[in-house]
């Protein structure tokens, strides 16, 4: 069961169904998708997605999702899971972007490498993050990934593998 987390700014919460709007408007924001390395995904497949985790994700435990708040207003998404793109667990964040450059990307991290360790046994995670994203590069940097390798897309892009030691909490 996904748990709740807190650390000194933020409460991460299991989504609730009166969350979706604010899920979607983030997952439709031209900017995150952008530094994401993602595509925009239509609105429909976003709400059915988050349907999913609420009927599927959740009741099966298959991975843990939160909203992420700050003083009751929700400010992002985060995520600890199994993945294809890395051989063992990813940790995935997107902020709404009028929290960036705020310290929250680093809190973040901080509160998902705790609940890796404290909660999952894991000894490490992992991060994906594009090349061109040099601010969550160097936010990676500073609280201790390191550079594992490149991988390049179909299209040519090139998106960084991170990995960091679990007891590196930020």
């Amino acid at each position: 069961m996904t748990p709740e987390l807190r650390t000194e700014r933020l409460e991460f919460t299991p989504y609730r169904p009166e969350h979706e709007d604010h899920f979607v408007a983030l997952l439709r924001d031209e900017e995150v998708c952008h530094w994401m390395g993602q595509d925009l995904v239509p609105e429909p497949e976003l709400r059915k997605l988050f349907q999913f985790v609420l009927t599927d994700v959740y009741p099966k435990e298959m991975f843990d999702v939160w909203g992420v708040w700050h003083d009751g207003t929700y400010i992002g998404h985060a995520e600890v899971k199994k993945t294809g793109n890395v051989d063992g667990h990813e940790m995935i964040a997107a902020l709404v972007p009028r929290y960036w450059g705020r310290g929250f990307g680093k809190e973040i991290i901080g509160g998902l490498l705790r609940h890796a360790a404290d909660n999952l046994g894991l000894k490490e995670v992992y991060g994906m993050v594009g090349a061109g994203n040099t601010v969550s590069l160097a936010v990676c940097e500073r609280v201790g990934f390191r550079h594992v390798r490149d991988v390049v897309g179909d299209d040519g892009s090139v998106t960084k593998m991170v990995v960091i030691s679990t007891g590196g909490a930020a």
